[in-house]
């Protein structure tokens, strides 16, 4: 696509707008914008106060003629929500993803970036992954609307559609869909040139989600993270899926851990795209998917996989 992968605002339709944050890594989410007649929609916030203001700022040329009226959160991780307290709208979300929302602790990000976690590999991977952000003042404030599998808007005029796509990456996960513009907003079902990571699941459920963008009419995508694409996008997150997998179901049925499948998987073109440490995560999810019984380590535990599968070389 012609728009360039810069910080900031970038109009990717008539009256629909990005707010794009390189390198789209721990934390660096994208947003969105759509106006209306006197009105506009806010696609997520970001990850802390500082940086959801200074998108706010960024947009107000736009959003001072057509306030936003309406917040739409695509899931409850905090990279998404931490800034709702700065926006006075409703905020709608899944019912799957209020149920979800509180679980990301910006108090839990605060101790996590400056204590010592008894191992200087984790560490080191906790403070780059989240050491750029300001947890400080974050207020959780929930959705006040919520909807099971679709939800048809209208902002000034311009329609949007809220469609239910989880679980997936969370349990509740959405998709805003701008039929006019042929812009869909995928939230953390599109991962671009970065690692998707599985922290809800069931995998072929993400799978099916990808497919549900290709089945739209749609020309532009503005994915949770990277930079802004096109309808190509989808089949490569849905083919790294299908990869981990094959991969990790081989190992499974060989009698392999979880953890050693994924310091034994390899790759390949998919190792160079950012956070491959997250297969650590996605191994476990596949287990899970496979075998009712089976039970993932805790978070914690979690992040002392990934943050060793990057130490493994």
């Amino acid at each position: 696509m012609s728009v360039g992968y810069e910080r900031g605002l970038a109009e990717v339709a008539d009256d629909v707008w990005a707010w794009v944050q390189p390198d789209g890594s721990w934390g660096w989410n994208n947003a969105g914008l759509v106006g209306g007649d006197g009105a506009s929609l806010l696609v997520d916030t970001l990850f802390d106060l500082r940086l959801t203001q200074e998108m706010l700022d960024g947009m107000a040329g736009i959003t001072s003629t057509r306030p936003i009226q309406t917040l739409v959160n695509t899931h409850a991780n905090g990279d998404h929500c931490f800034g709702n307290q700065l926006v006075d709208a409703e905020i709608i979300a899944t019912e799957a993803c209020f149920e979800e929302f509180g679980m990301d602790s910006p108090e839990m990000l605060a101790q996590l970036t400056t204590a010592d976690l008894g191992d200087p590999v984790v560490n080191q991977f906790v403070r780059e992954a989240f050491g750029a952000f300001d947890f400080s003042g974050i207020v959780a404030t929930p959705p006040t609307r919520t909807f099971v599998d679709q939800l048809e808007l209208a902002v000034g005029g311009t329609r949007v559609d809220l469609i239910e796509v989880g679980p997936a990456h969370t349990n509740g996960d959405l998709i805003a869909y701008v039929p006019d513009a042929k812009t869909v907003f995928s939230g953390d079902i599109l991962f671009i040139y970065g690692t998707p990571i599985v922290w809800a699941g069931p995998v072929d459920n993400w799978i099916r989600a990808c497919e549900r963008i290709l089945a739209l009419d749609v020309e532009t995508i503005v994915p949770g993270h990277g930079p802004i694409t096109d309808r190509e996008s989808p089949k490569m997150v849905s083919d790294y899926l299908r990869f981990i997998q094959t991969e990790a179901a081989e190992r499974q049925a060989a009698g392999m851990s979880a953890t050693d499948a994924a310091r034994d998987i390899e790759l390949g073109e998919f190792g160079e795209w950012t956070d491959s440490e997250r297969l650590a995560v996605n191994v476990h999810a596949v287990y899970r998917d496979n075998d009712p019984d089976y039970t993932a380590p805790p978070l914690a535990q979690l992040v002392v996989e990934m943050a060793h599968l990057i130490d493994r070389t």
